[in-house]
């Protein structure tokens, strides 16, 4: 069985799109999941499947999502496998100055085209500094994320993929769940 990290994005944030974890969780059991676990009140369920192709997982979550609660959040997937390679493509590992509540991790829906990647590194981002890996956008806040000087919105636009951002604490929260469902 594969295990799944599912992240969506807009749940339970500014009042908005509310989903209660439990319901949530029951949510995934009845779409066939196993050992479904979630993490803080923002949309993040940890679980293992049968299902080898996550577009098709994906879906699946979506269209629940959609019948039980009247909304379609993005949902961002990434196996076991593939968190560990963001932890370990982490630009800023080796920086002893880097705080773990300060440091974003943005889930991308797909992976940007060159030219895309070249517009969103050109959105200005001092104080912040912005890394584009992959699917994952690292983004570190130097004065913290609640009055950044970088538009997401318009990093967002120029990548031309939707994505959704956890913090650091949560990446590596998430990650550790992950593993205690490998068998």
């Amino acid at each position: 069985m594969t295990v799944v990290i599912s992240m969506l994005r807009g749940v339970n944030v500014g009042g908005h799109n509310k989903i209660k974890m439990d319901a949530l969780r029951a949510l995934y059991v009845s779409l066939k999941f196993d050992n479904v676990a979630t993490f803080i009140q923002s949309g993040n369920v940890v679980f293992r499947t049968k299902e080898r192709e996550l577009g098709k997982v994906g879906k699946r979550i979506g269209d629940g999502i959609e019948k039980s609660f009247g909304f379609r959040p993005e949902v961002i997937l990434r196996t076991v496998e593939e968190m560990r390679g963001v932890i370990a493509r982490n630009p800023f590992a080796a920086r002893k100055d880097v705080e773990p509540n300060k440091l974003l991790v943005w889930f991308l829906a797909a992976e940007p085209d060159a030219e895309a990647r070249t517009k969103a590194l050109a959105v200005k981002a001092d104080p912040e500094e912005l890394h584009i890996i992959g699917r994952e956008v690292f983004i570190y806040f130097v004065h913290g994320m609640a009055r950044p000087k970088l538009s997401m919105p318009a990093v967002e636009r120029a990548l031309k993929v939707s994505g959704t951002g956890r913090n650091w604490n949560s990446v590596q929260k998430l990650l550790a769940m992950a593993e205690k469902l490998e068998v």
